[in-house]
């Protein structure tokens, strides 16, 4: 299966109304050029589940202005002032997910376990709805698992297999994610031959990854720019 692909092969695989598993922690560790690609593709109705919408016109922030976005899940918002506007003109719906609960159920939904319960967020207004549970004499949510159409990541290098390497802390969601799509689409920076990659290194093993693509970003002063 040949998995290196170009950007316009990448968008094509990502549908109306899909769900979308996006990498990053607020620029780092971001598929910026796949969010690039995806802004000026017209998708619609999108559900975006990331940590959080990036920043004004950068990252996911792109996705604001586009008009691609009909629904966000993660845990922070108010970074990015375009996500808030969005909110409150109606424009887009937002489901506020604690980070914590968020990692986890993407891992639940990558390791095929349909929920879990936690005590993080009972009693307040992110419970309501919810399931409760008594164990052990105390209270507990349950949280769904997470799962995606696709998922949409970044790593620092991929070998031709597909083996995944991540950039420190850039790892962030992007490993979990690769696990808990239909799709998995990875933008690296650097492509090396089988046997490059120390096997200590790898975090994500080729078989979850379906297709990669190269970064359209450089890093300058340790910071992702545009050529």
């Amino acid at each position: 299966m040949q998995k290196f692909i170009d950007y316009s092969q990448a968008i094509s695989l990502i549908k109306d109304d899909d769900t979308l598993l996006v990498g990053g922690f607020g620029l780092s560790g971001t598929p910026l050029s796949l969010i690039d690609y995806l802004s000026e593709s017209g998708k619609q109705r999108l559900t975006v589940i990331s940590n959080n919408l990036g920043e004004v016109g950068k990252g996911l922030g792109k996705l604001l202005v586009t008009g691609n976005l009909r629904k966000a899940c993660g845990s922070y918002f108010t970074t990015n002032r375009d996500a808030v506007k969005a909110w409150s003109e109606g424009d887009l719906e937002i489901e506020l997910i604690p980070q914590g609960t968020l990692a986890e159920a993407i891992r639940c939904g990558g390791a095929g376990i349909g929920g879990f319960y936690t005590k993080t967020a009972l009693g307040t207004d992110l419970a309501k709805g919810k399931e409760e549970k008594e164990i052990d004499g105390e209270k507990y949510i349950l949280e769904k698992a997470i799962r995606g159409n696709v998922s949409i990541i970044k790593a620092l290098k991929a070998d031709t297999l597909g083996n995944l390497v991540y950039d420190n802390t850039a790892r962030n969601f992007n490993a979990v994610m690769a696990t808990a799509s239909d799709i998995v689409i990875a933008e690296v920076d650097e492509i090396v031959e089988p046997g490059e990659l120390e096997p200590l290194d790898i975090v994500t093993p080729h078989l979850f990854v379906d297709y990669v693509v190269k970064t359209e970003y450089v890093k300058k002063g340790g910071v992702y720019v545009e050529q």
